[in-house]
């Protein structure tokens, strides 16, 4: 049986990295390739990006204004994906097209619980 699997993507965004538009553009195209191939082989379930001002809340009333620039981790989106084991899960970002940015995958299983 195949189970649901988060790829969390975390590196910096490309405004920080101060890619051209032409850079860009480049990225997204191997960004939509990657998803094409997730989607035509039936393992793409859903995925965002997503945007990189946000607030981190820590307790009751304690809530930071990002965006989160230091944090050299910035979640930028994320996947979910459908695979028989984690070492398929991880197999399927071999892709990642940001990987020479400094970025890296996180890959963690879905935990559903039975109601």
């Amino acid at each position: 049986a195949m189970k649901d699997f988060m790829l969390i993507f975390k590196g910096p965004d490309y405004g920080q990295l101060g890619l051209s538009a032409e850079e860009t553009q480049a990225q997204m195209g191997k960004w939509f390739a990657w998803v094409e191939k997730l989607q035509s082989s039936g393992q793409y379930v859903d995925g965002h990006a997503l945007h990189p001002h946000g607030k981190s809340v820590t307790a009751v009333g304690s809530v930071t204004d990002g965006p989160f620039a230091e944090a050299k981790e910035l979640v930028g989106g994320y996947f979910i994906v459908k695979a028989k084991d984690i070492d398929e899960a991880v197999s399927l970002a071999d892709d990642f097209p940001d990987y020479h940015l400094d970025s890296k995958v996180e890959v963690r299983e879905v935990v559903v619980f039975d109601a």
